[in-house]
């Protein structure tokens, strides 16, 4: 092996799992990257990933990657940014280790994220949440899991790798009900359940009868679900839903739409939006904002309070014959 391979083993070893102490999400999720751009390599220059230098991934080859994800592979401009982080962090890295390839790698470095317009959030309204929560038939097993599934999602708005992640002891449905979990950027919180929440957990909680340590969302043979699993679950719901509620045809409904529902619900009770940063567990209260950019009866309400001007619309009028003419044809 040349000098390329054991750097990108020193990175995943040493750098993620015991210098960051990542979690193992972002672990695959660079993996899955630089797996990618190995492969990306191998073709253009016809060596095996291990025979690789440090010199042959250059910036020329990881922008052509880049392109080659956007391009061929359909990925969106988030994800091919989400690549480029990867590899950054990796060059980041062998820049420690290879001062020799300072040059080369800087211009690895160099390499920009690329800018996209950032399209408003889609979020469900008050009917449409009634008739995905009543689409699951619950006089199945599997019903009655998805609708606790989905009521607990619109109600806290946790994030689908957080749901497949939720044990038994992390729901506490007595006095103060709440639940707890574990988040994007290894931070824990605590989440209030509403009496509703509370009703649906308790009647699935009491038909399964599992351990502390047991997935509170289990496959049938005990299993925790896969985030493929609930958003394959959510669609089949949906659909089911739309026969009643129209309105969700027009909508693209994923897991993370439930965890915008859930902010969306909170804005429009009056909550601060500080408060729902803490609610979904944002690492920044800016990041909330785009709901209310989404929010158009927030908007109305504040166009609402905006006194129109007192001087009436005026149209021009010719103080001359031929003008006059020529502004009837």
């Amino acid at each position: 092996m040349t000098a390329f391979a054991p750097t990108i083993e020193a990175f995943f070893t040493q750098r993620l799992a015991v210098q960051r102490d990542a979690s193992p999400h972002t672990i695959a999720a660079y993996r899955d990257a630089l797996r990618l751009l190995l492969v990306f390599a191998r073709d253009r220059t016809g060596k095996h990933p291990s025979l690789l230098d440090v010199a042959d991934v250059d910036a020329t080859l990881v922008a052509a990657f880049l392109t080659h994800l956007e391009a061929e592979r359909g990925n969106s401009v988030s994800t091919r940014n989400a690549r480029l982080t990867a590899i950054h962090s990796l060059f980041r890295y062998a820049a420690l280790r290879h001062p020799e390839h300072a040059e080369s790698i800087q211009r690895v470095l160099a390499i920009p994220a690329k800018r996209h317009d950032q399209k408003m959030v889609s979020f469900l309204v008050r009917d449409e949440i009634d008739a995905l929560l009543a689409a699951p038939d619950t006089n199945t097993w599997f019903g009655r899991r998805d609708q606790a599934l989905l009521t607990l999602t619109v109600q806290t708005g946790m994030r689908v790798s957080e749901l497949t992640r939720l044990v038994r002891a992390d729901l506490h449905l007595t006095v103060g009900a709440h639940v707890r979990c574990h988040g994007k950027g290894r931070k824990e919180r605590a989440t209030p359940l509403n009496a509703h929440s509370v009703t649906a957990l308790t009647t699935w909680l009491r038909e399964y009868d599992c351990g502390p340590a047991d997935p509170v969302f289990p496959t049938r043979r005990g299993q925790p679900l896969s985030t493929d699993a609930v958003a394959c679950l959510l669609n089949k719901h949906a659909v089911t839903a739309a026969k009643k509620c129209p309105s969700l045809h027009a909508k693209h409904l994923t897991p993370h739409t439930l965890r915008h529902t859930a902010a969306m619900s909170l804005l429009h009770a009056g909550v601060d939006t500080s408060i729902i940063a803490l609610w979904l567990g944002h690492e920044n209260v800016e990041t909330t904002q785009i709901y209310l950019h989404a929010d158009l009866a927030l908007k109305e309400k504040a166009l609402a309070r905006i006194a129109p001007p007192s001087t009436p619309p005026g149209r021009y009028h010719p103080n001359d014959t031929l003008l006059a003419f020529l502004e009837t044809l």
